[in-house]
């Protein structure tokens, strides 16, 4: 992943993907990559009922099928859900046709017009096929909460340091996260807060 905020030329990759919500607006969107899974995706739930704000889940759709109960709570707390492929592999890694396949094998579980591709990248065809079905969902903001390097207080760093209005916001609902999500998660919201944004999720 490109560290933290997307580089221009990213962005310019994928013309019409979604970087970015509203400039003019004092929100952000927090969405979670990876889940569901049983040791991860609780907390997330809780920590989010507790300060009443819905998110956007971009789910694995092989996760979903092996913790069905948990993607029902999910859906049952009236959070978004997005495609994350079904096993979460890298578009440059595998043939486009493949890659098509595997993300509509995905929406099998799911049943969603919300895609963000693993990593970040895919191949244009690929890009191309799927904005025709999806809108594709992209990041301003990434954590970085899965890496080893960093502490949970420098996950919250780069959310103070990098979020700006209409910022969406990637957390991972991860077994590599989630200890550092324990504290850093609601530091961030309550830090979110406290600035005075609000909390969307995707129509």
């Amino acid at each position: 992943m490109i560290i933290e905020q997307p580089a221009c030329f990213l962005r310019w990759l994928y013309p019409g993907a979604c970087w970015r919500m509203s400039r003019h607006e004092k929100a952000v969107y927090l969405t979670f990559d990876d889940g569901p899974i049983p040791e991860a995706t609780p907390f997330i739930l809780d920590t989010l009922d507790r300060y009443g704000i819905k998110a956007t889940f971009f789910m694995v759709g092989d996760n979903v099928r092996k913790h069905p109960e948990v993607y029902r709570m999910v859906v049952e707390r009236g959070h978004r859900i997005g495609n994350h492929t079904f096993n979460h592999i890298g578009g440059f890694r595998y043939l486009s046709e493949n890659y098509l396949a595997n993300t509509d094998k995905a929406n099998e579980f799911l049943n969603t017009n919300l895609f963000r591709p693993p990593h970040g990248w895919m191949r244009w065809r690929q890009y191309y096929k799927l904005k025709r079905h999806y809108r594709i969902i992209m990041w301003d903001l990434v954590t970085r909460d899965y890496s080893r390097r960093l502490t949970a207080d420098d996950v919250v760093e780069n959310v103070k340091r990098y979020t700006r209005n209409g910022s969406i916001i990637t957390f991972h609902d991860s077994l590599k996260s989630i200890e550092k999500l324990r504290t850093a998660l609601p530091q961030s919201i309550e830090w979110l807060q406290q600035q005075g944004y609000a909390f969307k999720v995707f129509e």
